[in-house]
C-alpha cells in the first residue's frame, strides 16, 4: 500500500539558456514551466523537489537568472544539484546558500523520517570532452561514505547527475563518470539498501550494477534517442519532457516518470473502453 507515503519530486537536465535561445527548436524555459506546473498541481505535497543538474546550457549569469526565476517561491524545497553543463561560479551567486561540502562542492544529506536523501557533485574540472564526463575524487568519496555510514537506520537515496555505470548508449558511456566510478560503486554496494537516480542522458533507464538498483530519468526538454551504437553524444530528439515521482516506501523506494505535454486524454470508470484495461 502506498497510499500516503511521502513524495519527493525529480527534475534534471532543465539546460535553460538566455531568453530567446533555443536547444533543437525547443524552448528550455517553457518546457520546464510545463514540467514544474503539471507536478505541483498533482503532486503539491512532496516534501522536497531534487534538480539533478544541467540547471543550464552554457553556465551563464542570463541562464542562472531564468532558472531563479523558475523556482523562487515554490511552495516546496529546492535541492539544486550540478553537472557538466553548470559553472560553479555561476551556481553559487544565483544559490548562495545551497549546502557545500568539504572542497567546495555541491553535496548535501537531507534527512526524512525513513530515508536519507544524499545529493552528490560529479561535475568535472577538466576542459574538453572529458570536462563532459564526470568525476568523483577522494574528497568526494569520503563525503559519500560518511553519508551512507552515517544514515542510522534510514533507506539511502543517492543522486548523481552522471552515472558511473554503462547504460548501453556508446556515446553518453563515453562521458560517465571516468574518474572514481569504481569507488562509488563498491561504496553503494556495501549499503545493499542505497538506490542510485541519475540524470545526464535524458532517457528513462532502470537497472542494477554491482546489486545497486538504479534509476535514470529523461530531460525536461530535449531527450537522446535509443541508439546502441552511435558514439556521438550530442543526438537529441523532440520528445516530452518528464519529471520523476519518488514514493518513499517504508521498505524501499518506487520511483514513476511522468511525460508531460502530451495532452493525454483520461478514461476512467464506466468511460473506459472495455479492452483499455492494462
Amino acid at each position: 500500500m502506498v497510499i500516503g507515503v511521502q513524495k519527493i519530486l525529480v527534475l534534471t537536465d532543465l539546460h535553460l539558456r538566455s531568453p530567446g535561445e533555443t536547444i533543437i527548436g525547443l524552448d528550455p524555459f517553457a518546457r520546464l514551466q510545463v514540467a514544474l506546473d503539471h507536478a505541483l498541481t498533482h503532486h503539491g505535497d512532496a516534501a522536497a523537489l531534487v534538480v539533478m543538474g544541467d540547471l543550464t546550457h552554457s553556465g551563464k549569469a542570463t541562464e542562472y537568472a531564468q532558472l531563479v526565476r523558475a523556482l523562487c517561491d515554490l511552495p516546496i524545497p529546492v535541492i539544486p544539484m550540478i553537472g557538466n553543463h553548470d559553472a560553479r561560479a555561476g551556481f553559487r551567486a544565483a544559490f548562495p546558500d545551497a549546502p557545500h561540502s568539504a572542497g567546495g562542492f555541491v553535496q548535501a544529506i537531507t534527512d526524512l523520517p525513513t530515508h536519507r536523501l544524499i545529493t552528490l557533485d560529479t561535475r568535472s574540472d577538466l576542459e574538453g570532452l572529458r570536462g563532459h564526463a564526470g568525476q568523483f575524487c577522494a574528497t568526494r568519496q569520503a563525503f559519500l561514505r560518511d553519508a551512507l555510514d552515517g544514515a542510522d537506520g534510514r533507506i539511502p537515496l543517492v543522486f548523481a547527475h552522471h552515472p558511473p555505470m554503462d547504460i548501453g548508449l556508446p556515446g553518453m558511456d563515453g562521458i560517465r563518470i571516468l574518474d572514481g566510478a569504481e569507488a562509488m560503486i563498491t561504496l553503494l554496494a556495501s549499503h545493499p539498501r542505497a538506490h542510485l537516480f541519475c540524470g545526464h542522458v535524458h532517457r528513462t533507464i532502470s537497472g542494477s550494477t554491482a546489486g545497486i538498483p538504479f534509476t535514470l530519468f529523461k530531460s525536461t526538454c530535449h531527450q537522446a534517442p535509443l541508439d546502441l551504437r552511435s558514439h556521438d553524444s550530442t543526438i537529441s530528439v523532440d520528445e516530452p519532457g518528464a519529471y520523476g515521482v519518488l514514493l518513499l516506501a517504508p521498505d524501499g523506494v518506487i520511483a514513476h516518470s511522468e511525460d508531460v505535454g502530451l495532452n493525454a486524454q483520461v478514461f476512467t470508470g464506466s468511460a473506459a473502453l472495455p479492452d483499455a484495461t492494462p
